[in-house]
């Protein structure tokens, strides 16, 4: 009979029981596969920009965000933001030379050599908006640029997802991999901060996914466009790359008392479901450290200004959002006061938002809604865009005849198209040359627009003390500074 051995059972050989062994060098190999298949980048993520698996996905965190090599740490390398800071003021520094003349300059410019701009559209919409940001997604679209589509929280989620099986399941989209759809919807509150969220939500993806791009537009679903992608494109391939598109004056009169006194909360911020912005009964003072702008919440950035409100190298984009959290209508002032009061930004805005927006006189809250009686004033403005426009309106279907020469369901067609619209085919589904562009007619409207807007006289207003008329789209000197 075998003696059951204990701790004190006398000398025994010591691991005579090797059933461990085996399970023991299992275990050992296959943590070393794991080591080696995660130093050998096995289970990295795909790169989110090819291909058709790529259209939904949410933010994620930027500390993946590939900088070039950009470091920071103990060892007294340079920091992250000390280096952007660095590559974004000498690309400032060497467009100053053409802030000199700006009337010719800024027009004219010769960047033959340079590589055609990249825009990056935001388009945003709300329950019912899915048909209409596809009509406008189709209007804009061009391989060179990048599309975020954005459909807040209260779209029912059918209608996201049939926007993103759209995405999915259009083949040029699947090809070039340049439209993507934000997969969870964030909550939009009127005249609260979450739109402000919501745009640097969808810079911060840009910018993580590191997609090439030169300008940032948002848009709404009841926004379009008046010219091709090519008359825009062809103009600004001529402009220097550090003009930042903003309509923008200095707040005052009674948007002083009603917009920055004022308290306000927006539950957009904490709850899920949507509700009007909650005032309380206190007023504060008017901020003696900055000074405040307001505008167009309609935007056409620069990357750099965008990365600097995203990194900040000071502590200025930071300290403002946190301000315009609790201001109304912070759409048309956090970007307008961000870049009026930083010493490095200031002399790249320029007061126009691109849009020809009809206004009451004097301007309400709301602008007019655009129909048939518009289509000329709209023409004559030069601006690339449009807006308020209702749904499915006569106008729209004008405007893709006569301006933008669509069909319905088609593309706006470009030097890019490559294929043949016989058999009723679009000729976009086939893709050409996308550095190459056929301006028209549209293109000399907005060289008209750059003209003026760059002139001296008009840029000389740019965050300054003058007031701004919206409605003629001028400055002038308030009668009471005369």
């Amino acid at each position: 009979m075998r003696k059951n051995l204990g701790l004190g059972s006398g000398p025994a050989r010591p691991f005579g029981d090797r059933r461990w062994l085996l399970p023991f060098l299992a275990t050992m190999l296959v943590t070393a596969t794991l080591l080696l298949a995660a130093a050998c980048g096995l289970f990295s993520p795909p790169y989110p920009g090819g291909g058709s698996d790529a259209v939904l996905f949410d933010v994620v965190s930027l500390a993946d965000w590939d900088d070039g090599g950009s470091s920071t740490g103990g060892d007294g390398a340079p920091s992250v933001e000390a280096g952007i800071k660095n590559r974004l003021l000498e690309g400032n520094a060497a467009s100053d030379s053409d802030d000199e003349n700006p009337d010719d300059a800024a027009v004219n410019s010769d960047d033959s050599d340079a590589e055609p701009p990249r825009i990056a559209y935001l388009l945003e919409g709300t329950k019912g908006d899915g048909l209409r940001m596809r009509r406008t997604l189709q209007a804009i679209y061009h391989p060179r640029n990048q599309y975020i589509l954005h459909l807040d929280l209260e779209a029912p989620p059918r209608e996201r997802i049939d926007l993103a099986m759209y995405v999915k399941g259009d083949p040029m989209f699947s090809q070039v991999g340049n439209v993507r759809v934000i997969a969870k919807g964030n909550l939009v509150t009127y005249k609260g901060p979450t739109m402000v969220a919501c745009t640097l939500h969808a810079v911060a993806i840009l910018l993580k996914e590191g997609l090439q791009w030169d300008w940032f537009i948002n848009l709404s679903a009841s926004d379009y466009p008046l010219m091709t992608q090519d008359d825009i494109l062809h103009v600004f391939s001529s402009l220097p790359r550090n003009l930042n598109f903003i309509e923008h004056f200095r707040l005052s009169g009674w948007k002083v008392n009603i917009r920055a006194k004022p308290i306000v909360l927006d539950p957009g911020l904490y709850l899920s479901k949507k509700f009007d912005l909650t005032m309380t009964t206190e007023r504060r003072e008017l901020p003696t450290s900055f000074k405040l702008y307001t505008g167009s919440a309609w935007i056409m950035l620069t990357k750099s200004f965008l990365e600097y409100c995203i990194w900040g190298w000071d502590n200025l984009p930071r300290n403002l959002l946190m301000y315009y959290v609790n201001f109304i209508s912070s759409p048309e002032g956090y970007f307008q006061t961000v870049i009026c009061n930083s010493d490095d930004f200031r002399g790249t805005a320029v007061g126009h938002d691109l849009h020809y927006i009809a206004w009451d006189y004097p301007p309400k809250q709301h602008p007019l809604i655009l129909s048939m009686k518009d289509f000329n004033r709209m023409v004559k403005s030069g601006a690339p865009f449009a807006r308020k426009f209702p749904k499915d309106d006569k106008v729209l279907d004008k405007i893709d005849r006569e301006l933008l020469h669509r069909s319905e369901g088609w593309f706006t067609p470009g030097a890019w198209c490559d294929g043949s619209s016989e058999g009723g085919a679009d000729p976009c589904l086939s893709r050409g040359e996308d550095s190459v562009f056929e301006p028209g007619p549209g293109a000399e409207r907005l060289r008209g627009l750059m003209k003026k807007v760059l002139s001296w006289d008009y840029r000389n207003g740019s965050c300054s003390s003058l007031a701004y008329d919206q409605t003629k789209r001028d400055w002038y000197v308030p009668k009471s500074r005369g």
